[in-house]
């Protein structure tokens, strides 16, 4: 007994599966469009660079859809998981100079409390001294009651 389509009396075996191009792009089209709107609720943003979870799921792919009778060989591995590692290694580095840049950061803008500083505001400078500190990765100075940031400290003097 030969089952047929819902959409038609033709039967399943001998329909066509094959999508031409036109189908194929609106339906890669459509394909997008839905993973946009998942990823915009969920809150994640399109990300064009892999990190070490995309190296992982990757290399675990390739191995759960290797040939069988022909696997991986134990060099390629070793060499992938050594990627693997100095990829996490380098992620961690980095993730550790940005903590030392803000701490130096917040540092630097620390110990101008209590002195005289020479503000850049474009066309024109201001002066004064700083009050109060802000303390985050960019952080900010408060002169004369307004919080700048320390990028526009173009200098500064000893205790007046």
């Amino acid at each position: 007994m030969e089952v047929q389509s819902a959409v038609n009396s033709t039967p399943i075996s001998q329909m066509n599966w094959q999508m031409d191009a036109a189908d194929k792009f609106k339906l890669d089209t459509q394909v997008k469009a839905i993973n946009k709107q998942i990823d915009a609720e969920r809150g994640r943003a399109a990300s064009h660079e892999l990190g070490k979870d995309d190296f992982l799921k990757l290399l675990i792919t390739q191995m759960s859809n290797q040939d069988p009778l022909s696997p991986m060989e134990n060099t390629e591995f070793i060499a992938q998981m050594a990627q693997f590692s100095s990829l996490e290694q380098m992620t961690n580095m980095s993730q550790n100079f940005e903590r030392l840049s803000t701490m130096m950061n917040t540092t630097a803008a620390t110990n101008t409390i209590g002195r005289a500083v020479e503000i850049d505001l474009g066309d024109t400078t201001t002066t004064g001294i700083v009050e109060a500190v802000t303390r985050e990765a960019a952080p900010q100075v408060k002169v004369n009651g307004q919080l700048y940031d320390m990028e526009r400290v173009k200098a500064v003097y000893g205790v007046q």
